[in-house]
């Protein structure tokens, strides 16, 4: 194997576990005010968005996180038409929200406004047009406080943040704090959904404080998973609500409002597969029962996550 270091991305999935990409060229590296960036090209995943060392999406398979992401919250409100998205820099997130036809206005609130120039530059298939689109809403700014000085109501939210690391940009929009904030600015049918760190065996600290936190402020909160390429192993998710339950959602009802919606284009999600990623590991089941960590303003849970 190749030592040389430059060649290769150390990405540090936890205190106790690396993996490393075989990089064969950085097309850009920096920092910004709010983190450490890099996009390169590596050996098997195409061109990859790294941000504090760690690989955020690449070509090979962001459209898997992206459309597990986004479609199970999108599909199971019945006519999503304002969805307010938090992060998301590269602009697929968006791009998957508006495959809605339903949509009227998307609001996207990335702190990092140079991060996302970068993406538009390097990466312009993961938005895909998504920044052109008449619907779209671009603000650089803190999206709690973005929230909190609004009053408007969304139907859809969506939190597509780096997990909470210390001293980054994203920890606080992971507490308890934020999310009662995000439950006062859903409309009364109204969903969310959160990326929610890895959901292996030996990981699942983060997926199982975001699920009990999300639990402590909404009635009705599922966990699901997927396996993620590039990040080594699953991945969760969370979507919670007053009243909907994406979980309950029939692989057929899901594959009818796709239908309904000219939804096109879609590479991994449909009703056989909303179904599979809601069909999660026992093992995964009882540590979401057991777990009784909130987060919280206080006391921020810090982890290495995506």
């Amino acid at each position: 194997m190749d030592s040389d270091p430059d060649k290769w991305l150390e990405d540090k999935v936890s205190d106790s576990l690396v993996q490393r990409h075989r990089l064969d060229e950085v097309l850009v590296s920096g920092r910004t005010p709010y983190q450490a960036y890099q996009i390169a090209r590596s050996r098997n995943f195409g061109r990859c968005l790294v941000l504090d060392g760690k690989i955020q999406s690449t070509d090979a398979d962001e459209f898997i996180y992206h459309e597990a992401l986004v479609q199970p919250a999108m599909i199971t409100h019945p006519a999503p038409r304002r969805v307010f998205i938090a992060g998301g820099g590269e602009g697929a997130t968006l791009r998957e929200v508006l495959r809605h036809a339903t949509v009227e206005r998307a609001v996207m609130v990335d702190i990092d406004a140079e991060v996302t120039a970068l993406c538009r530059r390097y990466l312009p298939e993961h938005s895909a047009g998504a920044f052109e689109d008449s619907r779209t809403e671009l603000h650089h700014a803190d999206a709690r406080q973005f929230l909190a000085e609004s009053s408007e109501a969304y139907d859809v939210i969506i939190i597509d943040l780096p997990d909470p690391i210390e001293a980054g940009p994203a920890y606080l929009l992971f507490t308890q704090e934020f999310y009662r904030l995000v439950s006062d600015r859903l409309a009364p049918d109204g969903i969310i959904a959160v990326q929610a760190g890895a959901a292996a065996l030996t990981e699942l600290l983060n997926l199982t404080a975001v699920h009990h936190t999300l639990k402590s402020v909404f009635p009705v909160v599922a966990a699901c998973a997927t396996h993620m390429p590039c990040f080594g192993g699953p991945w969760g998710f969370c979507l919670a609500s007053r009243q909907l339950d994406p979980a309950a959602l029939t692989a057929e009802e899901v594959d009818k409002r796709i239908a309904a919606r000219g939804i096109s284009g879609l590479r991994f999600y449909d009703g056989i597969t909303h179904r599979g990623m809601f069909a999660l590991p026992r093992y995964v089941r009882e540590a979401l029962a057991r777990q009784t960590r909130l987060i919280t303003d206080a006391a921020p849970l810090y982890l290495y996550g995506k």
